[in-house]
């Protein structure tokens, strides 16, 4: 399986606010891709609770494969909200994609 991993920098906002409705926004809207793409797996958007840390949101995604996170990378609703609700208030971005197995390990 992939997990694809990506944090986002936003800009600055009139107030804490607005900025925490922008979070919410582009929370729900990128979970809501769970009941419209069938080849999601998993996703989750969450916030970073770090103000010392650079990033203030995380996005989590999981799929069978590299093809398939390449079809929800394209897909129009996440292409959507990519541009339109994240793209004019991100101004930094971090990915990775890795390979993962869903075996518990003891150790």
């Amino acid at each position: 399986m992939i997990r694809h991993i990506v944090m986002f920098k936003l800009k600055e906002f009139a107030t804490p606010i607005e900025k925490q409705d922008k979070m919410q926004e582009i929370k729900t809207r990128l979970e809501a891709l769970k009941s419209k793409i069938d080849i999601l797996h998993k996703i989750a958007v969450d916030f970073n609770i770090n103000p010392t840390e650079t990033w203030d949101l995380i996005l989590t995604t999981e799929f069978d494969s590299l093809k398939d996170l390449d079809t929800y990378a394209n897909h129009p609703d996440h292409v959507e909200i990519s541009k339109n609700i994240i793209g004019p208030v991100k101004i930094d971005r971090a990915c990775v994609d890795y390979e993962f197995s869903d075996e518990v390990v003891d150790k």
